[in-house]
């Protein structure tokens, strides 16, 4: 591939758009790659526009998929005659559609485009949600958990993608950090919110817990409706923006390799579709990314069983699952703004898996429950604080958009079989209050995510090394932007 035919580097504005232009002073990006004031006004501006409206689509998503875990201390097993093994088949029957939709539903947005597709995906989960509330029976569980998946599981790569397709890459991880910590504010806030439904108990004649999932249901399906008007399919096409900062978003985009999604784009080739699959970097994430799904998932499906197991019981157990999901958060945001300022994705996740293997180290040791649940502390931020710099290190090393758009597909893919994983391993195989297998699985990801975190930084670092040395032997030449994708010698990897 010739030097004429590459993308820029991060901090290369070579041409002038339109009537608008952008030397050094006033480029879209920085000498140290970040957007210039200008650009970076601009997607402030569009974090008032984007990000409320995805990181509450998010906020219920992970409301509605791990709320059965609430149910289930709340009486849902009891009441259906359910055995551990039939409630781990309940979780796996979420996760089976829920991992081979992902790959397709974010083939199918480049198409469909995602004001319409996201807002549909919310409606209908909404709609399964609710009518897990009149269930009778475990058969109707398991069905209503199937549709779940199926409606529910495009929804995290697509709302990645979209992110991905507004911001620049180093603008990326703290979106995303802000986005996934609805995650852990919906785990805190399902244990409060559930505290207080299942008090309406045999109101209508329905348990508690069928409450918990209609009520929640039926706030899904109203925001639903509401997104369809709220979700600008792209950030060119909003009506929040002037002419100038649309060029502005235009260009800064550009200069990244970042097309927007209805733009039409001869890169979207079978080639790049299968070449994802090859990507060293793609796969060591896939691995990462299995292993840190089992831990997440267990943790979101499981940690009101493993409170109760420590002695909290009922009530006073769901909300104790509260506080670290809580704290999780608040790291997830702080550890986004310095990762973006840095650009080090590697290095949080890193971080990150050391927490979490001294947390889990001391859940495994300790046989005092008051230590234990003060382990809680350390394993849950460890691994909740993982997902956003993973997704955002998928997405700033792949390009073009049909390689962004597989490999953010393929990581939850990935987590997807974590999850199933997890569901048996603390669901059945591991039983509370020791869960001792599943505690030394997780302590043994952890140790695994560090080391495969590392891996993938050396194999970057090595790639942008050849690539320094290709780029000193071509030489100036025209550097254009999109199209040939993250193997080009001008596409500097972030680490």
């Amino acid at each position: 591939m010739s030097a004429k035919s590459e993308p820029a580097k991060e901090g290369d504005v070579l041409e002038t758009k339109g009537s608008f232009e952008y030397p050094d002073t006033e480029s879209s990006t920085g000498k140290d790659g970040l957007p210039s004031p200008r650009a970076a006004a601009v997607f402030r501006k569009m974090d008032f526009i984007v990000l409320p409206v995805v990181t509450l689509i998010y906020f219920i998503s992970s409301l509605d998929r791990s709320n059965i875990g609430n149910a289930r201390i709340a009486g849902l097993q009891k009441q259906l005659h359910m055995t551990d093994t039939q409630y781990s088949i309940a979780l796996t029957a979420t996760l089976i559609p829920y991992t081979l939709i992902d790959v397709p539903s974010n083939l199918l947005i480049k198409a469909v485009g995602p004001r319409w597709m996201v807002p549909t995906m919310v409606i209908l989960w909404g709609l399964t949600c609710t009518l897990q509330g009149v269930v009778h029976n475990y058969a109707g569980l398991i069905v209503a958990r199937l549709f779940l998946g199926l409606f529910e599981g495009g929804l995290l790569p697509a709302i990645s993608l979209y992110l991905s397709s507004f911001y620049p890459r180093r603008h990326l991880q703290l979106r995303i950090a802000i986005m996934f910590s609805a995650t852990s504010l919906a785990s805190a806030f399902s244990g409060l919110l559930a505290a207080a439904i299942i008090n309406m108990d045999n109101v209508g004649g329905r348990p508690g817990w069928a409450w918990v999932f209609i009520l929640e249901g039926l706030f899904t399906i109203l925001f639903g409706v509401s997104a369809f008007w709220l979700l600008p399919n792209t950030p060119t096409t909003s009506p929040f923006f002037t002419l100038e900062e649309k060029e502005v978003i235009r260009q800064t985009l550009e200069l990244d390799g970042i097309t927007e999604t209805d733009k039409k784009d001869e890169s979207f080739t079978k080639e790049n579709f299968l070449q994802t699959f090859l990507q060293p970097h793609v796969i060591l994430i896939m691995v990462i990314g299995f292993m840190n799904g089992s831990t997440l998932s267990g943790l979101a499906l499981f940690l009101p069983s493993i409170v109760a197991s420590l002695g909290y019981k009922g009530t006073h157990a769901q909300l104790m699952s509260v506080p670290p999901f809580a704290v999780s958060a608040v790291l997830s945001v702080i550890t986004a703004f310095l990762a973006d300022r840095f650009a080090r994705r590697g290095l949080t996740i890193f971080f990150f898996a050391v927490v979490a293997t001294a947390g889990f180290a001391v859940f495994y040791a300790s046989f005092v429950n008051h230590v234990r649940y003060g382990a809680l502390f350390l394993l849950v931020p460890g691994t909740y604080c993982i997902g956003p710099p993973l997704g955002t290190w998928m997405a700033n090393n792949s390009a073009p958009f049909i390689r962004r758009a597989t490999a953010l597909a393929l990581l939850p893919v990935a987590t997807n079989l974590g999850s199933i994983l997890s569901t048996w391993l603390l669901g059945t195989i591991s039983p509370a209050p020791r869960y001792r297998s599943a505690t030394i699985t997780l302590l043994v990801f952890q140790i695994a995510i560090a080391f495969c975190a590392v891996l993938n930084v050396a194999w970057l670092s090595r790639e942008n090394r050849r690539k320094a040395r290709e780029r000193a032997a071509a030489g100036a030449g025209e550097r254009s932007v999109v199209g040939a994708g993250n193997d080009s010698i001008w596409f500097h990897y972030v680490l």
